[in-house]
C-alpha cells in the first residue's frame, strides 16, 4: 500500500475544502437571485425557501464529493470503491429529498393561484382538495424512484437475488396484507374516490351526526372536521362514501335560514312582514336575495310564522337568524304585547234545577 504522505493529505483537505466553498457559495447565489426577484414582483416565496434551501445544498455538497474522490490520491485501493458508493448513496437519498421538497413547491404554487378564504371559492376548494391527493401520490413515487436508484448503485448480485425471491413472495404478502388490512385499504381507495368525485372538499360546511363544522383536513385514511366549538371530529374516509351526510356548499357558499315564530291569531302579518325586511335590509349578514315571512302552519292555539332569510355563508347565515328572532321578539313586543301565545280559559258556573227542566238553561258564565 503506498504511503499517504502530508502533500496528499494537505491536497485531499484542499479539495474537501473546496467543495464545501464552492457548494454554499453557489447555494447563496441562487437562492439569493431568487429572492431577489420574487420580492421586485411583489410575490410570495412559495415555498421555495422553506422546502428546498437545505435539499438543494445536501445536493450540491454530495455531488462535489463524488466528483472530487476519483482525484483524491492516495485512497487505499480496497476502500476506494466503498467510499465512492457510500458517496452515490448519499447523493441519491439527497437527490430524493429535493425531490420530495419540489413536490411541496409545486403543491404551495397552485395552491397560491386558489384563495379559499373569498366568499366563491368553490374552485379553490376543488383544487386544495385534489392538490393534497396528488402531493401524496408524487411523493410515494419519487420515494419509489429514489429506492430504484440505490438498487441500481449497490450493483450487488446477491442483493438482486434477494429481491427476485421477494418479489415472488409480494402476490401471497399482498392478499394477506389485504384481509388484515380491509378498513385501511377502503380508506384509501375512498381517498382516491373523493379526489375524483367530490363529494367534500376542504374548507367545506358539513353536518356530521348532528355535527356542524367544516373540513379542516383530509389525510389519505381520514378527514378532520373542525366542529363550531373548536372540537375536531375524526371521521374514516370511508363514511363519506358509504354514509349519508349534509354537505352546505356542494355547489355554492350562499345558504337560506328559517327562524319561526309562534304568535297568537291576532297579530296582523303585514307588518311583521315589513319589519323582517327592515331588519334583513338594515344588516351586513344579508345579501340581498330573499327575505320573506309565511304562515307555514296552524295549531288550536297559535300561528307558525316563517322568517326565511339568505346570507353568503352558513356562519353568517346563522349570525342573521339569531338576529332575526331577537328583532322580531323585541318588535313584538313592544307593538304587539298580547301577539304571543295565550291560553284561553271559560268558566261556567251552574244551577240545580227542578227535576225534568234542563239544566243547560241554567247555566251562565
Amino acid at each position: 500500500m503506498p504511503k499517504v504522505t502530508e502533500h496528499d493529505f494537505l491536497f485531499g483537505i484542499a479539495l474537501l475544502c473546496a467543495v464545501i466553498v464552492f457548494g454554499n457559495g453557489l447555494h447563496f447565489l441562487v437562492f439569493r437571485f431568487v429572492r431577489r426577484h420574487q420580492n421586485e414582483s411583489q410575490r410570495r416565496l412559495l415555498g421555495i425557501s422553506r422546502y428546498l434551501a437545505h435539499p438543494a445544498r445536501a445536493v450540491l455538497l454530495a455531488m462535489g464529493l463524488v466528483i472530487i474522490l476519483p482525484i483524491v490520491p492516495r485512497i487505499p485501493a480496497l476502500l476506494r470503491p466503498q467510499i465512492e458508493l457510500a458517496a452515490r448513496i448519499v447523493l441519491v437519498v439527497c437527490v430524493g429529498w429535493l425531490g420530495i421538497g419540489a413536490v411541496y413547491v409545486f403543491q404551495a404554487l397552485m395552491l397560491s393561484r386558489f384563495d379559499i378564504s373569498v366568499p366563491d371559492n368553490l374552485r379553490a376548494r376543488r383544487v386544495h382538495t385534489q392538490m393534497q391527493f396528488f402531493r401524496r401520490i408524487l411523493i410515494g413515487i419519487v420515494l419509489v424512484l429514489d429506492a430504484a436508484m440505490l438498487l441500481y448503485n449497490l450493483h450487488n448480485p446477491t442483493l438482486w437475488t434477494y429481491g427476485t425471491g421477494l418479489l415472488a413472495s409480494a402476490g401471497l404478502a399482498s392478499l394477506l396484507l389485504a384481509a388484515a388490512a380491509k378498513s385501511t385499504v377502503s380508506n384509501l381507495i375512498a381517498g382516491m374516490q373523493i379526489a375524483l368525485s367530490e363529494p367534500i372538499r376542504m374548507d367545506d360546511v358539513v353536518v356530521i351526526q348532528g355535527e356542524w363544522g367544516k373540513i379542516e383536513e383530509i389525510t389519505n385514511t381520514y378527514v378532520v372536521v373542525k366542529i363550531w366549538d373548536e372540537r375536531r371530529l375524526v371521521v374514516p374516509l370511508s363514511y363519506f362514501i358509504e354514509q349519508p351526510f349534509q354537505n352546505w356548499t356542494r355547489r355554492r357558499s350562499d345558504i337560506l335560514g328559517t327562524a319561526f315564530l309562534y304568535v297568537d291569531y291576532t297579530v296582523p302579518i303585514e307588518p311583521l312582514r315589513a319589519q323582517l325586511e327592515r331588519i334583513a335590509r338594515s344588516s351586513s349578514l344579508w345579501d340581498g336575495r330573499v327575505c320573506g315571512l309565511q304562515v307555514t302552519n296552524l295549531s288550536e292555539r297559535t300561528m307558525e310564522l316563517r322568517c326565511l332569510v339568505s346570507s353568503a355563508g352558513s356562519s353568517e347565515n346563522f349570525d342573521l337568524r339569531c338576529l332575526v328572532r331577537e328583532k322580531m321578539i323585541e318588535f313584538l313586543r313592544d307593538n304587539y304585547p298580547t301577539a304571543l301565545p295565550t291560553a284561553r280559559f271559560e268558566l261556567r258556573t251552574t244551577v240545580e234545577a227542578p227535576f225534568g227542566q234542563d239544566q243547560s238553561l241554567l247555566s251562565r258564565p
